[in-house]
């Protein structure tokens, strides 16, 4: 019980977090938003959608933004994170 209440609660960070942020890099504007169909992937061991293989292929340039973030680094370098790129046969960054 206990660690679906974590879970909740992170889910619902990453949610708040998501809506508030939005960063902008050369590559042109990024905005982790777009990720939001990628959170049930990465808070549970459910494969990713082809929307979030899709929007995390439009967002790699941004990758690296979002991982020098402090709000959205634990996030986007947690190991469901990676698991959902590797899945979706996205090269992690190595920023």
């Amino acid at each position: 019980m206990k660690k679906i209440s974590v879970a909740l609660v992170a889910v619902l960070s990453l949610v708040v977090i998501l809506s508030l942020k939005e960063v902008h890099v050369a590559e042109g504007a990024c905005s982790p938003t777009e990720l939001s169909s990628c959170v049930p992937a990465i808070t549970s061991s459910s494969p990713p959608s082809p929307t979030c293989c899709s929007k995390l292929r439009e967002q790699k340039p941004c990758l690296c933004g979002y991982l020098k973030d402090p709000n959205l680094r634990q996030y986007v370098n947690s190991p469901n994170a990676k698991k959902v790129a590797s899945t979706c046969g996205i090269t992690f960054p190595k920023c």
